[in-house]
């Protein structure tokens, strides 16, 4: 059994999570109403991947005794100048979460909580590839610039990604 200050933290995280979830959703709301379809279906594919990780972190709480308590999500951005913006505000975003699992993971240390120490390094990798999706996509869009028929193309290409 974990204690009840990471019970509380892993709390905080999941509706971390959610409001992640919310963002990415705003993003893909944001890219369809300008037309980018494609990054709307790459922004809806992380909004469901973002609901995972809170339901994952969910899972590990209540396996290991404890109650979820969700809290009251803050309103999250809902436009944004074009999706260079969107993945950059992404990217700063994904950064803000790689930092709060970091701090997860030295209080599990602090406290010789193996056990969460083992569940946060799936954590730990996935934002590695969390950030690099984001850098992918900025540096791809910075190459393109102001050209519309890039920005097309490279839309169409978020439109390609597969569920992970």
């Amino acid at each position: 059994m974990i204690s009840t200050k990471m019970a509380q933290a892993i709390n905080e995280q999941i509706n971390r999570e959610f409001f992640a979830a919310f963002l990415y959703l705003a993003m893909a709301n944001d890219a369809t109403e300008k037309g980018f379809n494609g990054t709307a279906h790459w922004m809806t594919l992380q909004f469901q991947e973002e609901q995972e990780h809170a339901l994952k972190f969910s899972k590990y709480l209540q396996d290991q005794g404890h109650k979820v308590v969700l809290d009251a999500l803050d309103a999250p951005q809902t436009d944004w100048k074009g999706i260079l913006d969107m993945f950059e505000d992404a990217l700063l975003h994904e950064k803000k979460v790689t930092a709060w699992i970091n701090d997860l993971y030295t209080l599990a240390i602090e406290e010789k909580d193996y056990a969460t120490q083992s569940m946060l390094r799936w954590f730990i990798d996935e934002q590695v590839e969390e950030e690099a999706s984001c850098n992918d996509a900025i540096s791809a869009l910075q190459h393109v610039g102001d050209s519309a028929n890039g920005t097309y193309m490279l839309d169409r290409q978020f439109g390609k990604r597969q569920e992970d």
